[in-house]
């Protein structure tokens, strides 16, 4: 045999050899490692001396805050909701630091809250091992804390001023739109409400014109002359119209035709006529509300959906929110004085100066400041259109014309003159009346540069209101100057940081609640929440 072909062979099995021999010895060096070693796992064991709940809170955690605040406040308005004798009831404090608590924790719903009641430490801690049930802390919520809210978050901003965390120097004042717990087409307007009032309205006198001229046998009743209800000057309600169907069935006898007319009146109209005056009702001066909650008013928001929502005012300092405010106006200028006053009722002090954008600079805010002492730094509707190139170049803008105080006559770039026409008068929506001053030119016949200065027939006049332009002078001064460039660069940074913080960080952007009372209540612990968060964050 030739030996080069044994050769591959002997090396396959010197191979196979070596395999067999090695596979042992790795075998051998696994078994020799050491088993793996995990700690004592006992799920039933009793212990001799179980842990306390406060052993498992950390000493710099928020729940702490919440606790040590809240039992530095007075909540006697909210004890005083509760009457004596009876059963005994969960104690209000215990449940404040819970809502609180569960607010800071983004945690909104009832159910949620009743649920980390039982499974969450931090909520055990707080709550004394209590466990209300949902419709308990709902019921705390949404009645007992209606109409104390307010007093319980001016407690908490005393104790802010208390211990230095605020000092009531400047106010920055901002609103914002909140969307409320209603459907997006629950929408009642009061353009429709008020065309479809006339309409029901004309359909009854008609209706009452056909009963008339069917039988005249209320001529006796009425000395001849119409129904009351059918004078040109007269106003049909729902209840006026009750009272004459009642006079007209004493006097008319039964016939098909009247029948028919008064049952319409009776099943159709007067319903309708009811259903109208009631969404006026509603309305209240709003132009629209939600049928799902009445309280909310469509706004269109900044995506530039049109949704039920309320108009959130706040004011802050140090983004330390010192007051808020629920309204159901699009408009800020005219809820501000309102803003105000509810700090004055809450907390009963004021702050040293308001800082504002040009959504609240209106001669019945400056008038209000300034009886109240206040630093005036709220910007105008014209603040920053005044510093533009094109309201500079403007030669015939009426700021470019001259006045003479003692002839009170004003003179245009071009030599003419305007003498005093008549004071136009305005009562804003709060009764504040603004009295504004007319001028008008002697003659502005050949002029050669009418055209740019005034727009369309007649001669030029211009409107001055000089109580609001000697505001505007003060608050343009303010503003101007070093400490009010400082002010205005804070003021977005202040009072917008606390919205963005509401918004994004704690994720609300939408009421649960319904009715500007119960929305009112879920902002104030919010407001709570927000302040807790912060007095956390500044003592760590």
């Amino acid at each position: 045999m030739d030996k080069r072909k044994e050769e591959p062979e002997t090396l396959f099995n010197t191979i196979s050899e070596v395999k067999t021999k090695i596979r042992p010895a790795w075998r051998d060096k696994k078994k020799k490692q050491s088993a793996p070693v995990f700690k004592p796992y006992t799920q039933h064991q009793t212990m001799m001396l179980p842990p306390s709940l406060e052993e498992l809170i950390p000493e710099s955690h928020m729940v702490r805050t919440v606790n040590k605040t809240i039992d530095g406040m007075n909540i006697d308005p909210l004890i005083a909701t509760y009457k004596g004798g009876g059963s005994s009831s969960y104690n209000p404090l215990m449940l404040l630091k819970v809502l609180v608590y569960a607010y800071l924790s983004k945690n909104y719903a009832s159910r949620k809250i009743a649920k980390a009641l039982r499974e969450d430490v931090n909520y055990m801690w707080i709550s004394g091992m209590q466990r209300p049930d949902f419709r308990t802390v709902n019921i705390f919520r949404s009645s007992r804390l209606k109409g104390v809210v307010d007093q319980v978050f001016g407690s908490m901003v005393e104790f802010c001023i208390t211990n230095k965390y605020i000092k009531l120097e400047n106010y920055f004042v901002d609103g914002t739109k909140m969307e409320a717990n209603a459907r997006k087409t629950s929408y009642v307007w009061s353009k429709n409400t008020e065309r479809y009032k006339e309409a029901t309205q004309k359909k009854i006198k008609e209706l009452l014109e056909h009963i008339e001229e069917v039988n005249r046998q209320e001529d006796a009743e009425y000395g001849g002359s119409d129904l009351e209800e059918l004078g040109n000057d007269s106003t049909i309600t729902s209840e006026k119209l009750k009272e004459q169907i009642e006079k007209l069935n004493t006097i008319i006898s039964h016939s098909k035709p009247k029948e028919q007319a008064m049952k319409e009146l009776q099943t159709k109209q007067i319903p309708k006529l009811e259903r109208y005056e009631e969404q006026e009702r509603l309305l209240g001066g709003r132009n629209s509300y939600s049928k799902t909650d009445t309280d909310a008013t469509f706004f269109r928001m900044k995506n530039d959906q049109l949704l039920p929502a309320y108009n959130v005012m706040i004011g802050t300092e140090n983004q330390f929110i010192l007051n808020y405010s629920i309204h159901q106006k699009a408009s800020e200028s005219d809820q501000f004085i309102g803003h105000i006053s509810k700090l004055t009722t809450t907390l009963g002090l004021l702050p040293g100066s308001v800082v504002g954008d040009a959504g609240y600079g209106s001669e019945e805010n400056y008038s209000f400041l300034e009886e109240q002492g206040l630093g005036n730094y709220l910007k105008y509707n014209t603040y920053h259109r005044e510093k533009t190139k094109k309201h500079c170049d403007n030669r015939y803008h009426k700021d470019k014309f001259q006045y003479d105080e003692e002839r009170d006559t004003y003179l245009c770039p071009e030599g003419r003159e305007l003498i005093f026409n008549r004071i136009g008068k305005q009562i804003t929506d709060n009764g504040y009346q603004q009295e504004t001053k007319i001028y008008e030119c002697i003659d502005c016949g050949g002029c050669p540069v009418a055209s740019q200065c005034k727009k369309g027939v007649g001669n030029r006049t211009i409107s001055v209101n000089p109580q609001l332009e000697r505001y505007r002078a003060q608050a343009r001064a303010n503003l101007a100057s070093d400490y009010g460039i400082a002010l205005r660069k804070k003021r977005g940074v202040d009072v917008e940081s606390v919205f963005g913080d509401i918004k994004m960080n704690q994720g609300y952007r939408k009421f649960r609640l319904r009715g500007k009372e119960k929305v009112n209540i879920e902002f104030g612990l919010l407001s709570l929440a927000h302040n807790m968060k912060k007095i956390a964050l500044t003592i760590h």
